[in-house]
């Protein structure tokens, strides 16, 4: 299915609203003057309020990074699948708990990939 590149400037957060952050070590590929974000970068969380129900009460598990799980499937950037707004990824605690799907509320509008 097709979707929009993802790219270092995109506005991602985590499934409870904390930003997410892409770091990329492609300098190569641009979209909007941003690179594109392939599956190999990484992206972190910072500020999540997440936090799970232990005895009489709560330990905080924030998400601290988004496991990408399914990118582009024909597109490669430096010979890594390329990101989309619609690829599969998982957040994680620190302790790599899941805590659900990341949410990618905006992206470059021009480029299409499958």
């Amino acid at each position: 299915m097709p979707g929009l590149l993802l790219h270092v400037g995109a506005s991602v957060s985590c499934t409870h609203g904390a930003p997410a952050q892409t770091v990329s070590a492609n300098a190569r590929v641009l979209v909007s003057g941003t690179p594109v974000a392939t599956i190999s970068d990484t992206t972190t969380v910072a500020g999540c309020p997440f936090q799970v129900p232990v005895g009489a009460g709560t330990k905080p598990q924030p998400c601290v990074r988004v496991q990408w799980l399914v990118p582009a499937a024909r597109v490669l950037v430096n010979g890594q699948p390329a990101l989309l707004n619609i690829s599969a990824g998982l957040c994680q605690s620190a302790e790599q708990i899941p805590a659900g799907p990341p949410v990618v509320a905006a992206t470059q509008p021009r480029v299409v990939a499958q």
